[in-house]
Formats: structure tokens, sequence, C-alpha cells
């Protein structure tokens, strides 16, 4: 994928996520709702600051509603045109369709580069939020892993599904 550039959408503008936005990805890591799937748990201030640090300026965007952020929307590039997508928002935006519109226009962004073909996500099975986030995109659930874990979260015995969507498949999205 090429360097992060600024995207619009109705209601969001999302920036390239860069060391600025530090405290609002600690404070949105700090809420164990947010991080239930993922953590079992919210992320102490240090172990925010330890996680994000490393990753910023990286390939993400942090997603504002007027000077709001609201959320951070992520395309990794993996091996082989395959890319994985990943969002986070914060508990009091969930429910308005955000997740969706900037998973959008980080898709489109993303798929704009002509060596990916695919992009992935993944989510817990128990995790309804992130699957239907990943269904309104055109994302299909491709299988379920059942994984180890040392400490496993309530629900981590039914897997973690892995949707996917193809470049073949975002274009018929936008028709």
């Amino acid at each position: 994928m090429t360097a992060v550039r600024p995207l619009h959408t109705d209601r969001l503008r999302l920036q390239p996520a860069g060391p600025g936005d530090l405290p609002f990805l600690v404070e949105l890591d700090s809420d164990p709702e947010v991080l239930r799937h993922i953590l079992g748990r919210g992320r102490t201030a240090q172990e925010a600051r330890d996680y994000w640090s490393p990753q910023l300026p990286g390939p993400m965007w942090v997603g504002h509603v007027g000077e709001q952020p609201v959320g951070w929307w992520a395309v990794w590039p993996r091996e082989g045109g395959v890319a994985e997508l990943g969002y986070r928002l914060a508990r009091r935006w969930w429910r308005q369709g955000l997740a969706v519109e900037g998973a959008r226009a980080v898709l489109a962004e993303a798929f704009a580069d002509t060596q990916l073909d695919v992009v992935r996500a993944e989510t817990m099975v128990v995790n309804a939020g992130s699957r239907g986030v990943m269904r309104r995109l055109g994302m299909r659930e491709v299988r379920t892993e059942v994984r180890e874990w040392d400490e496993p979260l309530p629900g981590a015995e039914l897997g973690e599904v892995i949707s996917e969507i193809t470049r073949q498949e975002w274009r018929s999205t936008l028709s």
C-alpha cells in the first residue's frame, strides 16, 4: 500500500495516525468493553503506550467527527497480495454506522493499490458487532479457527471467524 493520506466520508475525517494520536489510542484501549473480544480487559495506560508507540506512524487512520476522535482503521499489508483490515471505535460511537463508513473509505484506498488482491479481517465468533461490520462491507466468512490460548476469553472455544473480500468482490459492492 502507498503512503497513508487523509480520507473523508460523509461524516468522518480520517487522518493518518501519528504520535499526536497516542493519548486518544491510550484512552480508547483503556475501555474494557472496547477490548472485550481482544484482551478481555482494558489496557493500562502504560500497556497502551507500549503497544501503540512503535506503530505510529503506520498504515492506519484516526477518524474524527468534527474535532472529536472516534476510532481508528488500519490496513496492514501481508505477503502475496493480501492485507488485514482492523478497526476500533470508542463505545459512545458504536451502532451509528461509523465503523462501516470508515472501513469502506479505507478499503477503497487499499484496493487502489493494484498489488492488493484480498483483504482479510478476523474476530471472535461471539463478536456479533464486528461480524456485522464485516458483512456490511461485503466480506465473506471463509473459515473458523479454534485456537489454543493460555488465558482464553469467554467464547474462545467457538473460535475466530476469518472473513475476506477480493478486489473483484469489492468492485461489485460499488455498483
